[in-house]
């Protein structure tokens, strides 16, 4: 099992000021860790389930993905996930080819439903309803494999997006891997089996979360898809970096049952020192297989 960092709070000690410097520490610490993931959330207002109000620091997602392959040579990069409502799909696939040119073949498209109605309404993004969110993420996943294939620059006509064409160069490095984020078993699921490479899930017990792989199996088999194909992630909290026995015995059950990588997020004010101080669990993971 690897480990991943996701970093959802920029409330940083010393103020906005020390954002810049401390996200550098973030992407030297992660990559000198063993980590192989560096994911920031995508969002304009900080979000609850963080604990803190939506006036909290929050920066845009992919201008620091941009400033974090600066600051990185080896670590894969992504959203945690993107929001597919925040950007027409044509410009977020050129966005993340960008992306993966200057970082050097590291991008990932992490991209999901979007959920969170304040933000939409505050800066006047349209927020439709949900089936109607699902629809446009599988045509936003179809546009990107589209403008992904250079021998495919036609149009594209979609219910909800047309393009007169699909140009985009350069082509990334390597062809982004797609994660989407999210468990709900009719719709997320489905869409994880017939276009993800990667699919992310919260790490609420083992049994919640072999549940879920086992509908995913079945879409995989209905699609015609192999299962093993697709890299299983989970949220894993904030693990105590003092107590890495503990960590890696708790992350033991879910690699019996094929998960691949744990992601973990640090706390506000020095995140970089509190990655330092859990690097020593890797090697621990990376026994769990």
């Amino acid at each position: 099992m690897q480990l991943g960092i996701h970093v959802p709070i920029f409330d940083i000690d010393g103020g906005p000021a020390a954002i810049a410097g401390e996200l550098a520490a973030v992407g030297r610490a992660a990559e000198e860790s063993g980590a192989t993931w560096l994911s920031v959330m995508d969002h304009f207002f900080q979000i609850e389930p963080t604990g803190l109000p939506a006036e909290a620091n929050m920066l845009e997602g992919y201008t620091t993905l941009g400033y974090l392959a600066a600051h990185t040579t080896s670590i894969d990069l992504g959203l945690l996930v993107t929001g597919v409502t925040y950007r027409h799909p044509g410009l977020l696939a050129k966005i993340v080819s960008t992306l993966d040119v200057l970082s050097g073949g590291r991008a990932v498209l992490g991209i999901g439903a979007a959920w969170f109605e304040r933000e939409h309404l505050g800066l006047g993004v349209p927020y439709p309803p949900i089936a109607e969110r699902f629809e446009r993420l599988e045509e936003a996943l179809r546009i990107a494999k589209q403008m992904w294939d250079p021998a495919d620059n036609g149009p594209f006509e979609g219910k909800h997006y047309q393009l007169a064409e699909t140009l985009c160069a350069p082509q990334p490095l390597r062809t982004p891997p797609v994660l989407i984020g999210g468990g709900g078993e009719k719709k997320t699921l489905r869409l994880v089996a017939q276009y993800a490479d990667r699919c992310n899930l919260f790490g609420t017990s083992p049994a919640d979360v072999e549940h879920k792989l086992d509908v995913l199996r079945g879409h995989c088999d209905t699609v015609g898809r192999d299962f093993a194909e697709i890299r299983v992630t989970v949220m894993a909290g904030s693990p105590n970096p003092d107590n890495h026995d503990g960590f890696a015995r708790r992350l033991a059950d879910y690699a019996k049952i094929g998960v691949h990588q744990a992601i973990v997020m640090p706390p506000a004010g020095k995140p970089a020192a509190w990655i330092d101080s859990l690097a020593p669990v890797v090697p621990q993971l990376a026994e769990l297989g």
